[in-house]
């Protein structure tokens, strides 16, 4: 064994590892390349972006991006909880504001590498179709000259007694078992590497449906990006209550919010109404463990749609959505809408509605908030609570014990001042700011809070009047999307899980066989060669070489009667 030892060339300066009498020992080297220039660069740069590599990179890094949009609240589709989140942390909000991750999926950053994966998917397609194209017009290779060489490799030899089929005869034999398997052939006669008398060989592949499954997963992939970006400006999601007896308009300015897309315009809206007949619930009742678990929902609606005669009655239910034209109708909460009536002393009306209260827990204890601006002496504002099946707990406080009516009561706690409504800024109808009002029943007040129950009515304090509980209503909570692009969507996501599939599932293989005959003996020898893991191609050469056998054994037997015949 020989050692390579190195010395330190004082007039180099460096190292070397090269033998004391190399020619070069001691000379210095250096390589000069020739600088890129701009076009070089920018030749480079399109390589390295439109490697598949960066592609799949780009991918993870768009996944990463959108982490945030489900951890911070979002102004497109969830603008209060922007609101609140400067209110409960406003130096930290304006930080991450400046860092657009309250608009996550709108902002520079985000859009950048949707950008740079879109160019990136396109620019590693493209040129990987050229070529499959080109490689589906080709002719298989040629059969190799030492098939010993081949990953798997058979060899079967014949004596002139047992078969006198002449080496083409067994290579077109072997062609027809071939082609029965699905492969593409190419029949080489004369094929004679090794000096033998008569040769001939076919060659074989089969397997680009991999390949094109690839390419298809990746166009379909780039059809999601397309659909995503371009589709995702024309729809539009909005959410109503609507509670038992109301109708809902579909008309903009009827929604309680309203999200729409970049193109989105008016005239999108089909005319059409929904009106909310009743709604029912089933709850578990004969299991003392599971009691008042929900089992269903169901909200019997009728709609009509512009220029019908009629309207039609439908139902929906939790994940069974009504489709109305080119928009689908889904369920998404219920709650209790207690009807709330406030007269002046004087026993005028000044405030009539059914206010939909908000469930707080599973029995629906819920939480609602009454708003009374004209008609009192003060602006009234009063946030109540909803038992629909009251029960006091150990230490006083009221709580809902099962979700249905059995024993409903309405407890408020009264404030009076300013609404804030006069401000211009939008409030919400199930909050009450009351920065700049009073408390004046209720816990830590001289007078308790008031507790109604449907069909009472009770004083409100210092003589503002009167609030009285008619009734209790259900409602439901709607979401009213439009996406003109599901169709497209559906389409992308079965291909690109029929791509992968193929790209998966489909081997890649090449089969060469090739017959020599001398004076003594049919030699046939069989080799087979897979791109990437195939654990199934020994076996498919195994298989293979059964029937191409077979296939001879036949041919030898009818050749040996034709000459039994002939003599």
């Amino acid at each position: 064994m020989m050692l390579r030892t190195g010395r330190v060339d004082e007039e180099a300066g460096e190292t070397s590892g090269r033998p004391d009498d190399h020619f070069d020992r001691g000379a210095t080297s250096t390589v000069v390349s020739s600088p890129l220039g701009v076009l070089g660069w920018a030749r480079w740069s399109w390589r390295q972006l439109t490697s598949m590599r960066t592609a799949l990179l780009l991918l993870l890094l768009l996944a990463l991006a959108a982490v945030p949009g489900s951890l911070f609240p979002q102004r497109s589709s969830d603008p209060n909880g922007v609101i609140q989140y400067f209110k409960s942390n406003p130096s930290g909000a304006k930080t991450i504001d400046a860092l657009q991750l309250f608009n996550v999926y709108t902002s520079v950053w985000f859009s950048a590498i949707y950008l740079l994966l879109f160019i990136s998917l396109i620019g590693c397609v493209i040129p990987r179709t050229r070529h499959h194209w080109i490689a589906l017009r080709q002719s298989p290779p040629r059969t190799p000259r030492n098939m010993a060489r081949l990953p798997v490799y058979e060899r079967r030899i014949f004596t002139l007694a047992e078969n006198a089929v002449e080496p083409i005869t067994a290579i077109r034999a072997a062609e027809g078992v071939l082609r029965a398997q699905r492969y593409r052939t190419r029949l080489y006669e004369n094929d004679n590497p090794v000096d033998e008398v008569d040769t001939a060989s076919v060659s074989a592949e089969r397997g680009y449906l991999r390949e094109t499954g690839n390419l298809v997963f990746h166009l379909a992939l780039i059809g999601i990006l397309l659909t995503v970006a371009i589709g995702g400006g024309f729809t539009y999601t909005g959410q109503r209550v609507v509670v038992e007896g109301q109708t809902f308009v579909n008309t903009r300015s009827a929604y309680d919010s309203f999200t729409p897309g970049r193109f989105f315009s008016d005239s999108q809206l089909e005319p059409y109404s929904l009106t909310l007949n009743a709604f029912s619930v089933t709850y578990v009742e004969n299991n003392p463990s599971t009691l008042g678990f929900i089992t269903d929902y169901t909200a019997s609606v009728s709609t009509q749609e512009q220029n019908a005669p009629q309207a039609v009655r439908s139902r929906i239910q939790v994940n069974e959505p009504l489709t109305i034209d080119s928009t689908e109708v889904y369920l998404l909460g219920n709650g209790y809408a207690p009807e709330i009536v406030v007269k002046n002393p004087a026993g005028d009306v000044v405030f009539t509605d059914t206010v939909p209260f908000l469930p707080q827990d599973a029995n629906l204890t819920s939480l609602g908030v009454i708003k009374v601006p004209d008609g009192l002496a003060e602006q009234v504002g009063m946030i109540g609570f909803f038992y629909p099946t009251k029960a006091a707990s150990t230490n006083g406080a009221f709580a809902s014990i099962y979700p249905d009516l059995q024993n409903p009561v309405l407890t408020l706690n009264v404030y009076t001042g300013d609404l804030g409504l006069s401000t211009g800024n939008p409030k919400s109808v199930y909050a009450l700011d009351t920065s700049m009002m009073t408390q004046i029943a209720g816990r830590g007040t001289a007078n308790s809070a008031i507790e109604i129950r449907p069909g009472e009515s009770a004083q409100l304090p210092d003589g503002l009047g009167s609030v009285e509980f008619l009734d209790t209503k259900r409602f439901a909570s709607f979401d009213i999307s439009h996406d003109p692009t599901k169709g497209f969507m559906l389409f992308f996501a079965i291909t690109v899980i029929a791509g992968l599939g193929a790209a998966f599932f489909v081997p890649r293989r090449r089969i060469w066989v090739r017959a020599s005959k001398n004076p003594q003996c049919l030699t046939v020898e069989y080799g087979g060669l897979s791109r990437g893991d195939d654990p199934a191609l020994e076996a498919a050469i195994g298989s293979f070489t059964i029937q191409h056998e077979n296939s001879l054994h036949q041919q030898s037997r009818s050749l040996q009667k034709k000459g039994t015949a002939a003599s």
